[in-house]
């Protein structure tokens, strides 16, 4: 399906989770789990949204980055609760006597530990990986190559290219794995009952396995896109020194944030030679992290997207 054909373009937007899918519409949320006896768990998540709590993030860039916080923290519960919901037949298995201990110990509070951990170790890595690392090489090459020794433009050019790079090998390697395989299957199914209802076309599964999987809104687009302005930032920082360098792209992180928001919402909502031009690449890497989902991933989909949908069209920014 071509763009052309869309006949809206709706604030509802999704995530694709373990075994289910979070929907984001204008006045609810929805999380809809496909549980291990077949049927579908669906719950409304509420979230205080920070864009409510003060006008100043309502504005553009601003608005950008209380959406990402925001979407941040809904993500993570979502994820605690499908992880949990789609092993529920796992609770009637005998557990061995580390499992009893663990349990014994921290009873329901050992999911969030290990969320929490994780999330740590998973954030002091991607830093080290897609900041620290890229400098490093850069200052290691410029030792040996004097021209680039003092050049700013060269060095982030130079650790965009590489964390682009880096990114592809990390989403490519994910692909392989069989549970990141379902996720992206998930993804797919998203996208697709997304493009279906902004077309105005009724949510069944026939329906929206006729669209396509790539949508310009996409959180993949977005990661892309950062990197992107993340590129462009780094032509105003001086340090070469990997750890104040990276300190400082920590420091200008909310900034390319809300750049990257408004450039996700402006392709989203217009059609022409300058965005696809800037939807180009996310839709590209979309073809890996997107796939082809099933009937039942599809359902998932319709149910969560359902249940967002206000009956008085507020969802409708555009046409």
């Amino acid at each position: 399906m071509s763009k052309e054909k869309t006949k809206r373009i709706t604030s509802i937007g999704g995530q694709a989770l373990i075994e289910g899918i979070l929907m984001r519409g204008p006045e609810k949320t929805s999380l809809a789990v496909r549980k291990p006896d077949g049927s579908i768990y669906n719950e409304y998540m509420s979230i205080s949204q920070i864009k409510d709590k003060s006008k100043l993030f309502k504005l553009p860039i601003f608005r950008g980055i209380s959406s990402f916080i925001d979407s941040m923290i809904i993500g993570y519960k979502a994820l605690m609760i499908s992880a949990e919901v789609s092993a529920e037949e796992n609770e009637t298995e005998e557990l061995s006597k580390v499992e009893k201990w663990i349990d014994d110990k921290f009873g329901d509070k050992i999911m969030g530990i290990i969320m929490t951990i994780a999330s740590i170790l998973g954030i002091a890595f991607s830093v080290l990986l897609f900041l620290v690392f890229p400098t490093w090489i850069f200052n290691l090459i410029s030792s040996h190559v004097s021209a680039l020794h003092s050049t700013v433009v060269y060095r982030s050019i130079f650790e965009g290219i590489l964390r682009i790079i880096i990114f592809l090998a990390y989403v490519m390697l994910c692909s392989q794995l069989k549970d990141m395989k379902r996720v992206f299957q998930y993804h797919g199914a998203e996208h697709k009952t997304i493009f279906c209802y902004e077309c105005e076309e009724e949510l069944t599964v026939d329906n929206v396995k006729t669209h396509t999987r790539f949508h310009p809104r996409c959180g993949t687009s977005f990661m892309f896109l950062m990197i992107l302005v993340g590129i462009i930032v780094g032509f105003f920082i001086p340090f070469s020194n990997p750890f104040l360098r990276s300190f400082i792209k920590i420091l200008c992180i909310p900034i390319i944030v809300g750049l990257g928001y408004e450039l996700i919402k402006v392709c989203g909502k217009y059609d022409n030679i300058i965005t696809r031009i800037i939807s180009a690449p996310g839709l590209w890497i979309q073809r890996i992290t997107t796939k082809e989902p099933d009937d039942d991933m599809i359902e998932i989909a319709i149910t969560a997207m359902k249940a967002v949908i206000p009956e008085n069209g507020d969802d409708i920014i555009g046409s």
